[in-house]
């Protein structure tokens, strides 16, 4: 049974894209057995996937005596092969020290990580084919495999989760909004406005907000039509909650790749990042869909244009012609 090592730490959208990989490592290698490393705060997630066999957690708050205590650890298995998929100084000396036989790593790897690897993946040919995912999934020949996306990203969920609440009227399925996001260029700052359309659009759509920070929201909407779940998201629960969604829609952050890793409709907001390479993927899939800044800038995009795209989308899904879609600004105006 070959054993792989993947060092992946964080983020959670390279990680969501790195657990695609490993699920169609394991889906052309059955036989393989995989571990992972991931920082504390991503363990949980990485911990559920089915695909993952161990995972070992990176303590980054414990500085150097916590790294060599992780390695310590890895080192008592002799692995066949060891994927470096972040490609950074700490990574590289992660993949230094573990007793694999074959070290492979990004051939765009930074802060001279490339120094430590046997093997250095190269990059897609084609420049407009170099999303994050694709140049992930150049890892696959190493074992032989198709550098295509096969198999189906599952997740364990808690034996304890009761998410029943999250649903709308008649087991209707709820908009899941993420408001936040990691890097403020990214954060669009309309989310307020476009939960106000949704849900006086006479639909009778629940809209939950999520998110590992809080978010605060306060608005007098008809009861059980938008729950905010911001700073109380789990990182165990997160792929439950967003396996129950509708729609889910967010900035350019790791909930939009979860949600299209799992084939939930999705509708990015972009702002200075090109979608064609960090989009949900694929962007041509019919349920992933993005919106972007006019000139890359989120502060002239509004929430009627959000809406907009959003409300033709729901009509096309529907059968129903795009000019029938509601525009409730029109209503706002007079209320």
């Amino acid at each position: 049974m070959p054993q792989l090592l993947i060092i992946q730490p964080s983020a959670l959208r390279d990680i969501v894209h790195g657990l695609q990989v490993a699920a169609s490592l394991k889906a052309q290698r059955p036989d393989l057995r995989i571990s992972w490393i991931a920082r504390d705060i991503f363990a949980p997630l990485v911990r559920s996937c089915e695909v993952v066999d161990r995972v070992y957690v990176f303590y980054r708050s414990k500085g150097v005596r916590g790294f060599f205590k992780l390695m310590r650890e890895v080192r008592q298995t002799q692995f066949d092969y060891a994927f470096d998929m972040q490609g950074l100084l700490r990574t590289g000396l992660m993949i230094l020290r573990t007793r694999a036989r074959v070290k492979a790593g990004r051939s765009d790897a930074h802060e001279g990580a490339t120094f430590f690897y046997q093997r250095k993946m190269p990059l897609p040919a084609n420049e407009e084919q170099r999303h994050p995912l694709d140049i992930l999934l150049q890892f696959c020949p190493v074992l032989e495999a198709e550098p295509v996306l096969r198999g189906e990203l599952r997740f364990r969920e808690p034996a304890d989760l009761n998410l029943s609440f999250i649903e709308g009227r008649r087991g209707q399925k709820p908009i899941l909004i993420f408001p936040d996001s990691r890097r403020a260029e990214r954060r669009w700052n309309g989310f307020r406005q476009l939960t106000d359309l949704l849900l006086r659009d006479g639909s009778g759509r629940k809209v939950i907000w999520a998110g590992n920070n809080l978010v605060s929201y306060r608005e007098n909407f008809p009861e059980g039509q938008f729950l905010n779940l911001t700073g109380n998201t789990s990182l165990a629960s997160l792929a439950a909650l967003v396996r129950r969604a509708d729609w889910v829609v967010c900035n350019d952050s790791g909930p939009l790749h979860l949600a299209a890793a799992l084939g939930i409709k999705t509708l990015g907001v972009f702002g200075p990042t090109d979608p064609r390479l960090n989009g949900p993927y694929p962007l041509s899939s019919p349920t992933n869909h993005v919106v972007q800044a006019p000139v890359g800038d989120l502060r002239l995009l509004t929430a009627k244009d959000v809406y907009a795209r959003f409300a033709r989308l729901e009509a096309l899904n529907q059968g129903q012609t795009p000019a029938s879609a509601p525009a409730p600004w029109s209503r706002q105006a007079k209320r």
